[in-house]
């Protein structure tokens, strides 16, 4: 298979809604897929439809959730945060926290969805459903179309909007931060809009448009994180609703896809490894839907269409003909596909290694190479590899400032991820600008168990490889530190979800390596999660743990590598770990009990050592509600900056104002 189609894979793989532990804070969710997924690989030379859809931009960094730290005398000391009335010497970060934590909710900025259709913008402006002519977009003149508080929730926003073809009707997905479960309402444009229909627990939802003219909403419903049955619905004097599909494996999920011509909806079901696609005809929506091919065990493949011909890419390398409807024919693309032919444009998300300059303009981040810019501030990028204990290169991309000296003295954040095929995010946050303007080094690992190079870069980190994962992020930061970036007593290590796996499996097996630990939702309990299959995704994810309830293999490799199995009396690293209340992904249980457990540990290690020995923090912070997805709070950040701060033993005397400027609050 030719190098453009895995990375093909790779991106289509990554783009995927996987509805695991993995979430990470962009909201992969099934109805916005498409738009992620054409971010990295742009059809050209197609037909567009009228609707131009962009995807939703949530703000990352929302609103300011309220949170608490978690204490109990029998389970670990938690650092108290100083509650009395602020005094005249009381230090930077406690005036800035202050004035953060009692900020008015309202002047926190929300970026939602926003789509254009026909002559319209689609988006949301305060608590409504709006939309203006297309030229006035800037001028604040628009039509309010639906009132979200009608709907009775807790500071509702839109995160995903379609428009009927014909502008009779529009639908949109409303939730809130501390809940995964969205509201679709269905709104009719008239002279005075109503809201015609809403339905609940709703995923992914498309528009068709019948051979009689009639609107067709299909959309996906979603049950304890499961999106097994897919519905549709038509409105006005016609009005009904019918379930369309079920799947009947509860290891499989459903999401929909509006192919970009919108001539065909795909009604897309997988797990980890598999897929299976079933077509239904955008002129002829009420017709059975016609299935591409079968789920054949560890092949994936995803449909695209184009002038009368079916693009099917697959990570299977021989061309296999399928039994297609008359209106379609269809090619399998694989190592003798005709790039002239092909309608999408591929790319590396893995660049060669050289040196870039980025700067920073209006919270985006810019590459540019051959010059600098004397007004803005200027880091380098570098992209470095490890070599891992088995041989296996790995890719690192390291941020530092042009103008840092001895970068040996720099401290230095290292994030990780290596779950689920994904790539791990480097998108431009306010905190990570800030860090890197204060001296900061910041790296990035692209693990075995990710997607940055490929299927088989997942597959080499998933199942009975997992443990590769965690050796090539040892071999990352043993050679961050060989080659001049920092050194342990700086270093620290920060994930999320399922990322926290290599890290508290790092903190068992190799702690002298790092200093401080930050970890938000982690997944920390891999061997009793995986065996409770009462748990909404433990089935689904058996594709990348394993079944330790069926397989002793698996069940005994987990154990290797489980951070919670793993703990033992030793010196560990400070941590900070930041749950939520309601996460049903990564269940605060499993948190509560690694927290205790590590804690027992510690003080075992702490009486052994005798006096003089300092025992590393421990801080567990619980935010009340919340969920797996939650949005980024200024509480939080400053949180997690006075954590790393204090345990690298750094001056902040100016970070935390820099912080405030950047967070624009």
């Amino acid at each position: 298979m030719q190098q453009k189609t895995k990375l093909f894979l790779q991106a289509l793989k990554y783009s995927i809604p996987h509805l695991g532990k993995c979430m990470q804070k962009q909201h992969l969710n099934h109805c916005n897929f498409a738009d992620h997924y054409y971010n990295r690989i742009k059809l050209k030379k197609y037909h567009l439809n009228k609707c131009l859809q962009t995807k939703p931009k949530i703000s990352e960094l929302a609103r300011n959730i309220p949170s608490r730290s978690f204490s109990c005398k029998d389970l670990l000391p938690i650092k108290q945060e100083n509650e009395k009335s602020l005094s005249k010497n009381m230090d930077a970060f406690e005036k800035v926290r202050t004035k953060l934590e009692t900020q008015p909710q309202e002047e926190y900025e929300i970026i939602n969805a926003e789509i254009k259709h026909g002559g319209f913008v689609y988006y949301q402006e305060g608590c409504c459903l709006v939309r203006c002519k297309d030229e006035e977009a800037d001028n604040d003149n628009y039509e309010v179309l639906f009132n979200l508080e009608e709907l009775k929730l807790d500071q509702p926003f839109i995160d995903c909007i379609r428009v009927a073809p014909d502008e009779k009707y529009v639908a949109a997905k409303i939730r809130t931060e501390d809940s995964e479960a969205s509201t679709c309402v269905v709104v009719k444009l008239c002279d005075q809009p109503v809201m015609e229909a809403s339905f609940p627990n709703v995923s992914s939802f498309e528009w068709v448009k019948d051979e009689e003219d009639e609107d067709v909403l299909f959309y996906t419903f979603q049950r304890n994180l499961r999106c097994h049955d897919v519905y549709r619905a038509t409105f006005g004097d016609n009005k009904r609703n019918e379930r369309f599909y079920t799947e009947k494996d509860p290891s499989y999920f459903i999401f929909l896809y509006l192919t970009k011509d919108s001539r065909f909806l795909t009604m897309n079901i997988m797990n980890k490894t598999t897929s299976e696609v079933w077509l239904i005809d955008g002129l002829s929506p009420w017709d059975p839907p016609v299935l591409i091919q079968k789920r054949i065990r560890g092949v994936l493949y995803y449909v695209e269409h184009r002038d009368d011909e079916l693009y099917i890419l697959t990570n299977v390398g021989e061309p296999t003909e399928f039994k297609l409807p008359p209106w379609a024919c269809g090619f399998i693309m694989d190592s003798n596909y005709d790039p002239k032919n092909c309608p999408f444009q591929l790319c590396s998300p893995i660049r060669p290694p050289k040196y870039y300059t980025y700067k920073f303009a209006e919270n985006k981040l810019f590459e540019e190479t051959g010059h600098e810019d004397p007004i803005t501030k200027t880091s380098r990028v570098l992209r470095i590899e490890a070599k891992s204990k088995d041989g296996k290169l790995v890719p690192m991309t390291v941020f530092h400032k042009t103008d840092s000296e001895d970068l040996q003295k720099k401290p230095l954040l290292v994030h990780v991820y290596g779950a689920y095929g994904m790539d791990l995010k480097m998108n431009f946050r306010p905190e990570r600008r800030v860090l890197v303007d204060d001296g900061w080094i910041l790296a990035y690992c692209h693990v075995r168990g990710g997607g940055e190079l490929g299927l088989q870069w997942h597959a080499d980190g998933r199942l009975t490889k997992k443990l590769n994962g965690l050796a090539d992020l040892e071999a990352c930061i043993k050679t961050l530190h060989g080659q001049g970036f920092s050194q342990p007593s700086l270093t620290a290590l920060t994930a999320f979800s399922a990322g926290g796996v290599l890290v508290g499996a790092l903190c068992n097996s190799n702690p002298e390596l790092l200093r401080a630990v930050t970890l938000e939702a982690p997944f920390l309990d891999v061997l009793n999660t995986m065996m409770d299959t009462t748990l909404p995704l433990t089935l689904e994810e058996l594709e990348e743990w394993g079944n330790p309830s069926s397989d002793e293999k698996h069940k005994s490799y987990i154990k290797r590598y489980c951070p919670y199995q793993n703990i033992k009396p030793q010196h560990y690293p400070s941590i900070h770990i930041t749950a939520y209340e309601n996460d049903e992904r990564v269940p605060l249980k499993g948190i509560m009990n690694y927290t205790k457990k590590l804690q027992e540990a510690i003080t075992k290690h702490t009486e052994d050592t005798g006096e003089g020995y300092q025992a590393p923090n421990i801080i567990l912070d619980i935010h009340p509600g919340g969920n797996h997805v939650i949005e980024d709070s200024h509480k939080k950040i400053t949180a997690q900056f006075k954590f790393l701060y204090e345990e690298l033993g750094l001056d902040n005397t100016n970070v935390f104002e820099d912080l405030k400027k950047f967070l624009k609050f």
